[in-house]
């Protein structure tokens, strides 16, 4: 990613750009108590492995002119203990922009120790470590902890918390799901095996290529549970069907019937599945691409398994009693009962069902246009979490924890090449959801200022290039002096801090600052960077990832459905319950104000590459039903046999993705309850949509028989 290289490239020019806050808040800030806690906090950071650098009002300087001198002197000597001592103090803080405003809130308030981190430091060790220090700290002042790196630890621990309780609930679902729809003991082992090989395979390869568990990465084995059933469940399904109507058969033949009259479509809903989850691989972001080959492996390998292991096994065990599925006595069973009504419906209102169809997509579609993007991984967590309230303190008191660095290049002791510097970081102050702005050019102005007595009419950059290279002998006193211009004086940066979590307005504000350089022709700026811009970029990359996938698998399973029953119109038609599906989960989206995210965005290439199946198998079955019956008929006798078996496999992928719900994780939770309506709106449109289609339409590729084609 360009964001990720210009990152770097202000890491190895102004070092390191990581770093965390610990923030104490109190009435009065400046009291003896909440000092004492300053100081023994960055005392406390400065002992750390992982911090390289930290910034306190304590490790701060004050730059004050004196009889035409500048003196550089620590900001705060001594704690102050009286009240005239506190109110120099104020003033003195309220002088220097580099803490008023950055390290002590403007109200007093609040207080920040910052640590700038080493590079490649533990996280979550850190988290830890800064845990620790904090509840030796915390009494009277509200203490809060933020920082990008707070964020990546807290979520990777909750990445290992919610595993540990997705994988034995979600089997301990699976097997109950499974006892209900077949009542068989070989109906709910044989796919549960078929499912715990495939995570057992999938997780098996990340750990072989050595790649690491992301937010991400925590759907993969959920998803493979609920997906991984299906193949199974269709067998299954159609094993009790037939082993109910030919009884004169043994195990054996039984389960070659199974494998020659399903082999075909069970492996064509597989593909389509695994090419839907290979699409994720168009997405910038790479655990996605990751996961999307994970899971693919593992339905690659469910998918073998299901045609060939469970058959085997099948033809092994003696014949099970047959489960009576039939079109007669329908009020014998709840789904008998279901599927009768559904069949009944769709054959008596099918104009009616798809004008009712395209008036709830146009109703839906608008919602669309609601739709936002996020990619900052503060809004992965609720708003009553403690990390969002220490992040929303930040925002509050010091600008943000989300920076924009923009890198000017040239000669800095230039007056010119400052006077641009001073003009940008005005203007970056005019920007509302900008807080706070550091330069060397507010630096330049204060010295300038102070060496005149603090007359106003200095407060401004220097106009000649001697006094520019005099001010900056001066400042390289400071330690401050290289965060600001490197070594060599041919880089400088200009920082700001953003008060929101919005990455949607980040965006707003990077591409505007890039459309007002570009128009003033500023070629001394030759970058925008930082924190601010990745999660700004991150939104283009989610956006484009989603399109270009979404693209390609709706495309890819089309030519597959082509191929399959070679007939372009059968592409077409297997597509109209995928199209009711997408519209319906962008427009709920837009509606209920879900963003599209990292993780919200897998959805649709998963959401394809399953819901096909339902399209493939009711199909593939009205084909062979249409041979001896009118379209209605065909229907009915499809409906009421592979559609127990497309019921079974889409509640299976629903009740699978439930356990989501209980996640830490907001998008978690989003993905799961958008899995569960996606999902809902390809099996509503393969079972009532698609028949009304078949039935109004009578597509010429179905009238031919399985035989012929």
């Amino acid at each position: 990613m360009p964001a990720r290289v210009k990152l770097d490239k202000i890491k190895e020019i102004f070092g390191g750009t990581e770093f965390i806050i610990i923030s104490l808040t109190a009435d009065d800030v400046l009291n003896l108590s909440t000092l004492k806690k300053v100081k023994k906090l960055e005392e406390n950071l400065k002992e750390l492995k992982q911090i390289k650098k930290v910034k306190s009002p304590f490790s701060m300087h004050s730059i004050t002119g004196k009889n035409n001198n500048l003196i550089i002197d620590d900001l705060i000597k001594k704690i102050p203990e009286t009240t005239s001592k506190k109110q120099q103090l104020r003033q003195k803080i309220k002088n220097n922009n580099l803490v008023y405003g950055n390290l002590i809130a403007k109200d007093f308030k609040a207080v920040a120790v910052v640590g700038y981190l080493q590079k490649d430091s533990d996280d979550q060790l850190l988290l830890k470590k800064l845990n620790k220090i904090i509840d030796k700290s915390s009494e009277d002042e509200r203490i809060y902890l933020a920082g990008m790196p707070v964020i990546r630890a807290k979520i990777a621990s909750n990445i290992i918390y919610d595993i540990k309780r997705f994988m034995p609930s979600g089997l301990l679902i699976v097997l109950v799901f499974l006892y209900l729809c077949f009542k068989q003991l070989r109906g709910i082992i044989l796919p549960f095996i078929v499912a715990v090989m495939s995570i057992i395979v999938s997780i098996g390869l990340a750990s072989l290529l050595n790649w690491k568990i992301h937010l991400i990465t925590v759907i993969l084995p959920v998803a493979l549970m609920a997906i991984t059933n299906d193949y199974g469940i269709h067998i299954i399904a159609y094993y009790q069907e037939e082993n109910y109507q030919q009884r004169s058969i043994n195990e054996v033949e039984l389960s070659r019937l199974v494998v020659r009259n399903l082999s075909r479509p069970i492996i064509a809903t597989g593909i389509t599945t695994i090419i839907g989850l290979l699409c994720l691989l168009a997405h910038i972001i790479v655990p996605a691409q990751q996961l999307g080959v994970l899971a693919a492996v593992g339905i690659g390998f469910a998918l073998l398994a299901s045609i060939l292991f469970m058959p085997a096994v099948l033809s092994l065990l003696s014949k099970p009693k047959p489960v009576k599925i039939t079109e007669k006595n329908n009020n014998s069973r709840s789904m008998e009962k279901m599927l009768f009504g559904i069949s009944d419906f769709v054959t008596s209102y099918p104009k009616k069902i798809i004008t009712a169809f395209l008036l709830v997509i146009i109703l839906v579609s608008s919602g669309i246009c609601l739709l936002k993007v996020d990619t900052n991984p503060i809004n992965y967590f609720s708003r009553n979490s403690q990390i969002v309230k220490s992040n929303n303190i930040i925002n509050k008191y010091f600008g943000g924890t989300s920076t924009i660095s923009i890198v000017a290049k040239g000669d800095i002791e230039d007056p010119a090449v400052m006077k641009k510097i001073a003009k940008l970081e005005e203007r970056l102050k005019e920007y509302k959801k900008v807080d706070q702005v550091t330069a060397i050019s507010n630096v330049m102005r204060n010295i300038n200022l102070e060496l005149h007595n603090k007359n106003e009419k200095f407060a401004r950059v220097p106009t000649t290039r001697n006094a520019i290279s005099q001010y900056f002998l001066l400042y390289s006193m400071s330690e401050e002096s290289t965060e600001l211009v490197d070594f060599e004086r041919r880089h400088a940066l200009i920082r700001a801090r953003i008060k929101t979590n919005s990455t949607t307005e980040i965006n707003k504000i990077v591409d505007s600052i890039n459309k007002n350089i570009d128009n003033s022709n500023q070629s001394s700026f030759v970058f925008i960077g930082g924190i601010g811009d990745l999660l700004a970029e991150l939104v283009d990359s989610v956006v484009k990832g989603q399109v270009f996938s979404l693209t390609l698998s709706v495309i890819s399973v089309a030519l597959i459905v082509i191929y399959l029953f070679s007939s372009l119109t059968a592409g077409v038609i297997a597509i109209l319950p995928l199209t009711l599906a997408i519209v319906t989960l962008f427009g709920l989206m837009g509606y209920f104000g879900i963003e599209l995210n990292m993780i919200t965005a897998l959805l649709s290439s998963i959401m394809i590459g399953v819901g096909v199946d339902y399209t493939i198998h009711f199909l593939w079955r009205y084909r062979k039903e249409k041979k001896n019956r009118d379209s209605k008929a065909a229907v009915k006798k499809t409906l009421m046999t592979t559609g127990r078996g497309i019921i079974f496999n889409a509640l299976s992928v629903i009740v699978g993705f439930v356990i989501l719900l209980g996640s830490n994780f907001l998008p978690v939770k989003f993905f799961g309850f958008l899995v569960i309506i996606s999902i809902s709106g390809c099996l509503i449109g393969s079972l009532i949509l698609l028949p009304a289609v078949c039935i109004i339409f009578e597509p010429e590729f179905l009238e031919s028989s399985i035989a012929d084609s």
